[in-house]
């Protein structure tokens, strides 16, 4: 009986060694591991820290600011910087992008109600909204075939219109729509025309639908009509027909680009302002 047991203690350290001896090579394996991992984290330490970081910052920007952002990004990445990586869509689009969390640097609004909106909510960071530029809202026809219409009070626009649509971007939640829909309102002219509207998703899509001639007649900003050549002015809405057209412009709180800051005070500095002015936008 004894020997059985001493036999049976005698197994039970041999398993005990070999569970050691499993445990310490693992340790030995790991250490090595660790070493191997850290003298590599050493060696690519300073070739990552030189990389240049080739993304610039995120600017969220209103669509009828294509052409003058995308030639502020050009003239801020020949200064020697990243250029700026440019987004654009309808304001109220961009602005649910922002509240959804999208890891955007720069908003660039059509109007001060989206921006307020996300500002409210904790999206702007402090300090950093000012207005950028100004516009003016325009009557657009198609160059190929133009209607005439003299932009005033009870301006005869639904005969103008014939069988056709008037193009503008949804009057209910993009900034141009609503800017269109307060100018026609003020003139008395509304009701003519609001169950024949063709609705953009912004105001870029209500000019494409000019330019193809499925639209007789649209509004856009001026600044939209000077960039095509498929369209024809019609005329200009009176400034006092809807609220100012102004452009505000600030840095997220969710931004981490080192370039954010300084991107959006070239945009508002007198450079920036130049390339604005160049296409056709006003001081706000």
């Amino acid at each position: 009986m004894s020997c059985h047991l001493s036999y049976r203690r005698a197994g039970q350290k041999r398993a005990d060694l070999a569970t050691t001896l499993r445990a310490r090579q693992t340790v030995w394996m790991m250490t090595k591991l660790l070493r191997l991992l850290a003298l590599l984290t050493l060696l690519l330490a300073p070739a990552a820290q030189a990389a240049p970081d080739t993304r610039g910052p995120l600017l969220l920007a209103a669509a009828s600011m294509q052409e003058a952002m995308t030639a502020a990004a050009d003239a801020w990445a020949a200064r020697g910087h990243p250029r700026p990586v440019l987004s654009f869509a309808a304001s109220s689009a961009l602005a649910r992008q922002v509240k959804a969390g999208a890891p955007a640097d720069l908003f660039l609004s059509a109007d001060e109600e989206w921006m307020t909106d996300i500002e409210r909510a904790g999206f702007v960071a402090k300090g950093t909204r000012a207005n950028l530029a100004g516009n003016r809202l325009v009557l657009i026809t198609p160059a190929a075939r133009p209607v005439r219409l003299r932009i005033g009070r009870a301006m005869p626009i639904a005969r103008a219109l014939g069988a056709g649509r008037l193009a503008m971007a949804d009057p209910d939640s993009v900034p141009a729509g609503k800017y269109g829909k307060a100018a026609l309102t003020a003139l008395g002219v509304w009701p003519q025309v609001q169950d024949r509207i063709a609705r953009g998703d912004n105001v870029r899509a209500a000019l494409v639908l000019v330019e193809r001639g499925e639209a007789p007649l649209g509004i856009v900003y001026a600044t939209d009509a000077r960039a095509s050549k498929g369209v024809a002015l019609v005329g200009t809405f009176p400034a006092s027909s809807h609220v100012p057209i102004r452009y505000p412009l600030a840095r997220l709180t969710a931004s981490r680009h080192k370039d954010a800051e300084p991107f959006r005070r070239f945009l508002l500095s007198s450079a920036g302002r130049a390339i604005l002015t160049r296409y056709g936008f006003s001081a706000p």
